[in-house]
């Protein structure tokens, strides 16, 4: 059998699905990645085959133009901008994918929850297919906040009527942007609750890299759905230069807002100011390609600032990371027992720091009113107040329990009947370190 793994051509995506494609692959069983050709190099930087479509339809240049407009939003314009380019990318998918799966002799699918209605298509085709949450998964019943809402989670009758009402705000953005290949679906006879992105979804399993430990608790789950942690191993990633002669030993305030929300310089702006009021630390700002350092301004005179930092090495040192709160910049801290102060900007961010806030392992904040003070506050709490770390570690222990990417992999492994290959008796998730 032939698994592909259909990514959306962003690295906070493909990176933890490629993670779990090379887990696949290091046990013998045939993978490869799918997505724009955008994505190649980072394939090939994690040893992966690749196929890509859509090279008429959706450039490079295109990309790139949508990814700095993009960069640039914020809240629900972001998230509607976003929504439109999938629902694009979809309607493209629909016309190219079953040519390009059947010439590559691709038997069954792993998709992205970020992917909407991406199901449809091997529903159409016939093929088996799973379903990866690389970003924060998606519950459409209401028991719990839609992601994109950064709610608390209570267990009121107000509150799942809140949760209820954002879901039906968020499916009408969902069906009017995806319009094309839901009519397309339709007219091929498949008929699907529109409005319950989750009704397409298979018996096979929904995976989340998301610990259970660091979700909101809910009984209401359905059975396919499981926690299993982050999607990454150190492995994989394209090497990034980074001035490492350049580290003073100083306590590191490490800051990111990813690989699209960063073209807003103001943001950047206010975290050098804040950091540059507390002494003995050292600031390394990661600002991603849109901006370069001239535009940051004032920084302090120890900080480093880098188009691209080598995140993972950088959390091993650090004793705080800012962050837009995207759902691998969080588990990578985590991972390392490093607690947070989140900004979140659009997407499933304000879910994410709505957890962060849950489970204290940092302190959250939002783009309004957002200045040096209230930061420097939170980071002098965050750094000087140890239930934030304390909680972080135990997070941390819990994701090296559990070890999410064996987990992922094994449930693959069931689902789509692979495990007499290795005649394992054993779940490797209980044997992978």
């Amino acid at each position: 059998m032939k698994i592909g793994f259909i990514s959306p051509p962003a690295p906070g995506h493909f990176n933890p699905m490629s993670a779990v494609a090379c887990e696949l692959q290091s046990r013998k069983y045939d993978v490869v990645m799918v997505s724009l050709p955008m994505m190649e190099p980072l394939a090939r930087a994690a040893n992966l085959p690749f196929v890509s479509f859509g090279e008429k339809e959706f450039s490079a240049e295109k990309g790139a133009e949508m990814i700095e407009t993009l960069s640039r939003l914020k809240g629900e314009e972001a998230l509607q901008f976003g929504l439109n380019g999938l629902g694009r990318l979809s309607a493209i998918k629909w016309k190219t994918l079953p040519g390009v799966l059947s010439a590559n002799g691709i038997d069954a699918l792993v998709l992205d929850n970020y992917d909407f209605y991406g199901e449809l298509i091997p529903m159409h085709l016939g093929l088996s297919y799973a379903v990866l949450s690389d970003a924060l998964h998606f519950d459409y019943s209401g028991y719990t906040p839609l992601c994109i809402y950064g709610w608390p989670h209570e267990n009121t009758p107000e509150a799942r009527e809140r949760n209820l009402q954002g879901v039906s705000k968020f499916t009408e953005m969902l069906i009017h942007s995806h319009a094309e290949i839901i009519a397309r679906a339709e007219q091929a006879g498949i008929k699907a609750n529109w409005e319950d992105p989750s009704s397409l979804f298979s018996d096979l399993p929904w995976i989340t890299q998301c610990p259970r430990e660091f979700d909101f608790e809910s009984s209401y789950w359905p059975q396919q759905f499981h926690h299993a942690g982050p999607f990454h191993d150190g492995k994989g990633r394209m090497e990034v230069p980074f001035p490492w002669d350049h580290l003073t030993g100083e306590p590191i305030v490490y800051a990111s807002m990813g690989t699209v929300q960063t073209g807003n310089a103001d943001i950047f702006q206010i975290i050098a100011a804040s950091v540059s009021k507390l002494k003995g630390l050292q600031l390394v700002l990661s600002i991603g390609n849109i901006l370069n350092a001239e535009e940051i301004g004032r920084v302090p005179s120890n900080a480093i600032v880098v188009n691209h930092a080598p995140q993972l090495e950088l959390l091993k040192r650090a004793s705080v990371c800012i962050t837009h709160a995207g759902l691998n910049t969080v588990l990578e801290a985590l991972t390392q027992g490093v607690p947070q102060i989140a900004i979140p900007v659009t997407h499933d961010q304000p879910g994410v720091a709505a957890r962060i806030a849950n489970k204290k392992t940092g302190k959250t904040t939002s783009l309004d009113g957002l200045n040096p003070s209230d930061l420097l506050r939170l980071l002098d709490e965050v750094l000087h107040n140890s239930i934030y770390r304390d909680n972080s570690r135990a997070i941390q222990q819990a994701i090296t329990k559990k070890n999410g990417l064996c987990v992922a992999a094994d449930l693959l492994e069931q689902a789509f009947g692979l495990t007499n290959k290795n005649d394992a008796s054993v779940p490797r998730s209980q044997i992978c370190i």
